[in-house]
């Protein structure tokens, strides 16, 4: 079949729905279908089979988009969308494939203009404006879970990415197609030993709790720069992630102790490998939300031990047998890192590279989303 997928998102570039939608083509294309994506003018292109990538209109003044909801990413949709209803309404498509916003065009397009609608749901677009400190007011809110509903209704297909979306669809939409597609997967790189001895020689003496990802505020860094004065001195906590600017805001607003914790910004995509196999333990100190963080996956895989704090987000996925899951405190995660580094930890982290090698396997991601789009078989 021939897809149009929309994404109003800076693609390609290293964080969430980028990544699974990277390996959404991916799959799409082995399953011998073509991809034309519809995206930002933003980002890295990047070769895939059957895969063409169509952009918006270059703003000059946006040079990138921050992660979650902002005026950037209204301006640029403002662009991508007609371009976006103008190739779903005059070139043939078979399914118009929608993520984020972009599901509002896609079950514009299903009502009105009868087009099959696969709508690829990352989030809650409601609940994305209180975790990102978006805006409070009940009137936005309310408007865009109205426009939520609108989208699942107008959707022939509904792929969701963590049990917590997946129940929160079908408690609405009971008959509706929906699976669940976890974004476990991510690229094979060879660590390098080289690099990995680097990063240790850093800490000499010193135990290594990695944190690896975004430094939005929801993610807990200010848990991590707190728990860090906790901990004994032959612990250093490491996070890698986010760029200098973000970085010097932090270390301004938390006066973060250089002999306790260390920042290092976001690294290439193939290192982060490095970064994990120098570590002796793997933090997740986020303090809401309802995703399961994509880096959970690749902690699992890794057998290092995780500690991550006790809320949905986690626990969807994450149990106390295969990681340490600690109350969202400093007091928790400076108790965590120790018990994660006692054998308690280490067996855990060995159960989870069992429970991630039984579970998230690319034949069943595969078959999954040849699930997703078997209620288009037969309607071309």
């Amino acid at each position: 079949m021939k897809i149009l997928m929309i994404a109003p998102e800076p693609f390609f570039e290293p964080r969430g729905t980028p990544f699974s939608e990277f390996y959404r083509i991916k799959a799409l294309s082995e399953l011998g279908h073509k991809i034309d994506i519809i995206t930002y003018p933003i980002g890295e292109d990047v070769e895939i089979k059957n895969l063409r990538i169509i952009r918006s209109f270059k703003v000059p003044f946006i040079k990138k988009v921050k992660i979650g909801p902002s005026l950037k990413k209204i301006i640029l949709d403002m662009f991508l969308f007609p371009k976006a209803f103008y190739y779903a309404v005059f070139k043939r498509y078979d399914i118009i494939h929608t993520h984020e916003e972009g599901g509002y065009l896609g079950a514009f397009l299903n009502k009105f203009f009868k087009k099959p609608h696969l709508y690829d749901m990352h989030s809650s677009l409601p609940q994305q404006m209180t975790n990102f400190n978006f805006t409070k007011s009940k009137t936005i809110i309310k408007t865009l879970t109205i426009l939520e509903n609108f989208v699942l209704k107008n959707s022939d297909s509904i792929i969701t990415i963590c049990p917590e979306l997946f129940n929160h669809v079908k408690s609405k939409f009971e008959n509706s197609t929906i699976i669940l597609i976890e974004n476990f997967l991510d690229e094979e790189y060879e660590p390098d030993k080289t690099k990995i001895k680097e990063i240790k020689n850093m800490f000499p003496d010193k135990k290594i709790a990695l944190y690896a990802g975004t430094l939005e505020h929801y993610q807990g860094i200010d848990l991590l720069v707190k728990a860090s004065e906790l901990l004994k001195d032959d612990v250093k906590i490491l996070v890698v992630g986010g760029d200098e600017e973000q970085i010097a805001k932090i270390k301004n607003n938390y006066k973060p102790d250089d002999s306790k914790i260390k920042f290092i910004k976001q690294v290439p995509k193939k290192e982060i490998i490095n970064y994990i196999k120098a570590a002796d333990l793997l933090l997740s100190p986020r303090k809401e939300g309802t995703n399961t963080p994509l880096k959970i996956y690749s902690y699992l895989k890794s057998g290092k031990p995780i500690v991550a704090t006790n809320i949905l987000s986690h626990t969807q996925i994450l149990t106390d047998e295969i990681s340490v899951l600690i109350p969202p405190t400093p007091e928790g995660i400076a108790e965590g890192i120790n018990r994660g580094l006692s054998q308690e930890g280490i067996k855990a982290g060995e159960k989870g590279k069992k429970f991630a090698e039984e579970n998230f396997s690319y034949e069943k991601y595969l078959s999954k989303v040849k699930q997703s789009i078997s209620v288009f078989i037969g309607k071309k």
